[in-house]
């Protein structure tokens, strides 16, 4: 009776991202964050001299080439980012932020900083929440570098369009499982390295059998370098072993 009575309620309610239900919500905008729940794991780690990102690509046939999947991006040398939801959609943020960071580096001759780069996704994903005719981003973006002075910043979008601070943070499928792990074993004085290691072993220890390094990627930005590396296959089973 209940459930009949909860679908009763939202009849209607979900058809426009611009109507609220009675009980005060955006059904579109919930949607969209359950797209982000079924989406492959993805996770960042700040540490004390670089960021880290560590993702599932869940590679869903034999026949698919791994190294087609992308879903670890390079906004600018010093800000990566990675995704967990409708990467289509991630693509289109990707590129939005990539040419805001190349006007800012032409027009200032520096820099951006990496907070602006997510504002600037952020603001976009917000006007689809409220405007006739859209759908709301069904992504969240882990957006991660190093600013001038040195300092290492995280951050995570939400479809909606708000942004949070993170020290480590997960999303996608495993959200709940790869966090567990991290609020256990993430320690903010841990260097590049150590992230890397805990990030691909949080993710074999929640992919269990269905784990190979063909299917994750990693990717970092150190203080020293500034600059963003992938890592090949043969480098993430060094760090397994």
């Amino acid at each position: 009776m209940n459930q009949q009575k909860q679908m009763i309620d939202k009849m209607g309610y979900d058809r426009s991202i611009t109507m609220f239900s009675p009980d005060g919500r955006l059904l579109q905008v919930e949607y969209a964050k359950k797209t982000v729940k079924q989406g492959p794991t993805a996770m960042g780690l700040a540490c004390k001299d670089g960021v880290v990102f560590v993702t599932d690509k869940r590679i869903v046939s034999k026949l698919v080439v791994p190294e087609a999947i992308e879903k670890m991006f390079r906004i600018d040398d010093h800000i990566g980012a990675t995704a967990a939801g409708l990467i289509a959609d991630a693509r289109i943020l990707v590129d939005r932020t990539q040419l805001r960071a190349q006007q800012h580096s032409v027009t200032y001759d520096s820099k951006i900083d990496v907070l602006t780069i997510v504002k600037e996704m952020a603001d976009l994903m917000q006007v689809c929440t409220q405007s006739a005719g859209l759908r709301p981003f069904g992504v969240s973006m882990i957006v991660g570098g190093v600013e001038d002075d040195g300092s290492v910043k995280l951050f995570l979008t939400e479809p909606y369009g708000l942004y949070w601070q993170y020290k480590a943070v997960a999303i996608g499928e495993g959200e709940v499982e790869v966090e567990a792990i991290l609020e256990k074993k993430y320690k903010p004085n841990m260097n590049v390295t150590e992230g890397m290691k805990l990030g691909v072993e949080a993710m074999k220890d929640f992919l269990k059998e269905n784990f190979n390094v063909e299917r994750v990627d990693v990717a970092y930005i150190e203080v020293k370098t500034k600059k963003f590396k992938k890592l090949s296959n043969e480098e993430i089973k060094a760090l397994i072993k």
